[in-house]
């Protein structure tokens, strides 16, 4: 027989003997409702991942929300600053929980979201999600009520954009560049003044003018491969690494001439 069959079985078999009274629903036993948190955290940098998802029984005082960080990073904060709500962190930064200190009739962790603080070591590779970052709920005698995960991934610090210099009249085919993470696709854009919102998201895709690869160091250049429009605009660097992309700061151009 198939796993699948065995399970309907076995199913059809608990059904019959509960309406037996054989057997009852087990009491205490966890929900099947998943606790869930997702952050995105530069390397060497903090952040917050919000947990939240449990709509189970009402908990009462001593109940429980514990996070695992994950490998590699440590839980430095529990910051929530409610009545009734008592956070602490672990000496090894490996955990941190809530306790509800509250009425046993409120529902302490229903419709709320509960922030834990984050570092990621600074050697952390962008794209990279560490593993092992789990949550838990727990009641009063440790009875646990629901679980879940949260998803740390590493981010991809900004690259630079540091030439051409902004506010100079420039040749048609400036040298652009900048920094970024060393081995980081750049891309550089380039956008009409009148177009509206960060370069590639206002109401026309900016026009792609050059690549580069970040080297060991970081640094990157590329020339525009056709001439820039004459007049005002604007270039952006984006830079994309292991499935992750981050932007840079927009630089002000005006195009002066075709030399």
């Amino acid at each position: 027989m198939s796993r699948s069959r065995n399970t309907v079985a076995l199913g059809i078999a608990a059904t019959a003997l509960a309406a037996l009274g054989v057997i009852t629903p087990a009491q205490g036993v966890e929900s099947t409702r998943e606790l869930w948190g997702d952050v995105t955290v530069l390397p060497g940098r903090e952040g917050i991942v919000e947990i939240a998802g449990y709509e189970g029984d009402a908990l009462g005082a001593g109940s429980r929300l514990t996070l695992t960080a994950p490998e590699g990073a440590e839980v430095t904060k529990a910051p929530l600053q409610v009545q009734d709500y008592r956070g602490r962190v672990d000496a090894d930064g490996d955990s941190a929980s809530y306790t509800w200190s509250g009425s046993a009739g409120g529902r302490p962790w229903q419709g709320r979201s509960f922030p834990f603080v984050l570092a990621v070591p600074a050697d952390a590779v962008p794209g990279t999600r560490l593993a092992g970052c789990a949550v838990r709920l727990t009641d009063a005698r440790g009875t646990r009520k629901d679980y879940g995960t949260c998803a740390v991934t590493v981010g991809l610090p900004e690259p630079t954009l540091s030439r051409p210099a902004s506010g100079i009249a420039l040749a048609a085919r400036p040298v652009t560049g900048g920094t970024a993470y060393p081995g980081a696709q750049i891309t550089v854009r380039y956008e009409d003044t009148k177009d509206e919102g960060v370069t590639g998201q206002g109401p026309e895709l900016g026009t792609e003018v050059c690549t580069a690869t970040a080297g060991r160091d970081g640094s990157w250049t590329c020339v525009p491969s056709t001439a820039l429009p004459a007049g005002p605009g604007r270039l952006q660097a984006t830079a994309a690494f292991n499935g992750v992309t981050a932007v840079s700061e927009q630089i002000y151009v005006a195009v002066g001439g075709a030399g």
